[in-house]
This record gives C-alpha cells, structure tokens and sequence, in this order.
C-alpha cells in the first residue's frame, strides 16, 4: 500500500469514475485500476462496487476512505511545513481553480497578497469544473480550491464567500434590453447560451429553471465559460444566464451589453473547498482571507462592470 495508492483511490471514490480520475491525473484507466488492485489484496476486501453511472465505496471502501482522507490532508500539511523548516522557505500557496476565476474573483487580492508577502509563492492549476478541482485536492499537493458551492463532499470542506445573483446579459438592441429585471417565466422564450457542460453552476442553474417550468432547447449554444457566454450575448448571438460577478453593477446601462436581474432564481454560493481547514497552513489563510475580503469589498463598492456594463 502506497501513498499514490490511496490518493488515487480517494479521489475515484469522489468522483464516482475510473475513467474520469484516470483523465484528470493523465494515467490509463488500467493504470488507475492497479492502484484500487493492490489496496484490495493488501485489505483483504473489496473497495468498491460498480453500478450503472460508476462506481461507490463498499462498506470496507468507506472505512478506508475516511481514514484515507483525514491522513492525506494532514500528511500533506505537515510535509509542506518540514519542506519550509529543511529549507528555510516562507511557504507557497497553491491554488486549483477555474480558468476564468482568478481573473474575476482574485485578480486584486493576488496583488494585495504578493505586496503583503513578497516572499510567498502563488501557484494557481486550472482545473475545469468543481468535481475536478476536488479531485486535484484529493490527488495533488494542493491547499485551496475555489469552487461553486454543492452538495457535501466525503473529506472535502466547503466554505461560502459570495452568494451570486443571476443576470440576462443581452446585447444592448436587444428588446428585453430596457426592461429593469426578467421573470423566469420570459426565459422559456429565448435562445439560450448555455453555460460550461459538467459545471456546477450550469447544474444549479437548469435545476432552478426546471423547478420554475423553464425548458431550453437542447439545440442552444454552449460554451466553455463564464467570459465567452458573455461575448456571444455581447454579439447578439443569444442571451446568457450568467452570475453577477465581484464589481457588476446590475442593472447595467451602458455599453454594447445589458445585465438584467432575475431576482426569482436563487443565489449562486461560490467560494473556498479544503481537506481540511485546520491543516492549511498559515500562508494559505492568508491569500483566502485577502480572497475573501477583496471580493466583499468589491462587491460593496459596485465597481464598473465588464465591457461597461
């Protein structure tokens, strides 16, 4: 039984997926299956048992998961601070997030940080949706993920930063333009630019429109991110639900772009996920508390929005 062992098991346990583990650690699906092998024989008992839509811990699987996880996290902590004692390092933080957030969410805190701390190192990994990124924690010598908030992750802490109003972003000739909010109701209507498949908000988002009666037509737009839906709304190419980022002003009434409320479909949480939060060293506290305040501030102080928006 090896660390890369039980690493690996932790995170198909988390993901529910072989092949999905094998994908984001860049490994054969048999290679990953190995390492479930060896824990089997070396437990004496199965781990995992296979359904439909993949595979779930037994019994025997949940056991060593637990313990798996708790050790993970604090044997990856106290590694990093024995690497900073031998080497006389300040520290780093590393950070698994979406390709667009850092800009969104930590571009100012970033900068806030490294003026602050000048000796700590900033690594940030881009990983493509919230499953993803809790398996990066699960796999890789990680302190922090910013995801959107879900449902309860075996091993994984979440922590809510923001709550994120939906807006219609529609081009500025758009008839819905001058209208001062938009009922889910209206949304039936539209051509939709969906937002990321497999993402967590665009998950949230089909269970708020589903719960209110709204259907969108599979034949819609998707895209891979937030900036893009926004860029083909921009052009006129559909309307994108989208959440109100740090600094939008909302409504927004200037520029080739509108941002209408629609205040009926619930806040979007987004925020920080950790192994364990006792475990994150006092560097990693750091950058998610500046985090933290740099978007409350920012979203308090209604900064000018994207594109003039």
């Amino acid at each position: 039984m090896t660390l890369d062992d039980l690493r690996v098991f932790v995170a198909v346990c988390r993901t529910g997926s072989l092949s999905a583990v094998a994908r984001d650690l860049g490994r054969t699906q048999p290679a990953v299956s190995q390492h479930v092998r060896r824990l089997e024989k070396e437990t004496g008992a199965p781990l995992l048992e296979r359904h439909a839509r993949g595979v779930v811990p037994t019994e025997a699987g949940r056991i060593l998961l637990a313990a798996a996880a708790d050790g993970i996290a604090g044997l990856d902590g106290a590694l990093r601070r024995l690497d900073d004692l031998v080497h006389g390092d300040a520290g780093s933080v590393r950070v698994t997030t979406g390709a667009t957030t850092v800009r969104h969410f930590m571009s100012e805190a970033v900068v806030t940080f490294r003026r602050r701390h000048p000796e700590v190192s900033l690594e940030f990994q881009t990983e493509n949706s919230s499953r993803s990124c809790f398996t990066a924690l699960a796999a890789d010598d990680l302190d922090l993920a910013w995801i959107t908030i879900g449902e309860p992750v075996r091993g994984i802490e979440q922590r809510p930063v923001m709550h994120l109003p939906w807006v219609l972003a529609v081009g500025a000739d758009d008839p819905l333009a001058t209208r001062p909010r938009v009922e889910p109701a209206e949304l039936s209507g539209i051509r939709h630019i969906r937002l990321p498949e497999n993402s967590a908000s665009r998950a949230h988002l089909d269970a708020a429109l589903a719960a209110r009666g709204v259907r969108i037509s599979r034949s819609d737009t998707s895209v891979a991110d937030w900036d893009t839906a926004l860029l083909l709304a921009e052009l006129g190419l559909g309307h994108a639900l989208v959440p109100a980022l740090p600094g939008w002003r909302v409504p927004g009434s200037d520029g080739p772009l509108r941002l209408l409320p629609v205040p009926a479909l619930p806040p979007l949480a987004v925020g920080w996920a950790v192994r364990r939060w006792s475990a994150l060293t006092p560097p990693a506290r750091l950058f998610a508390d500046e985090v933290a305040r740099s978007c409350t501030a920012r979203a308090a102080g209604h900064a000018e929005g994207p594109r003039g928006a």
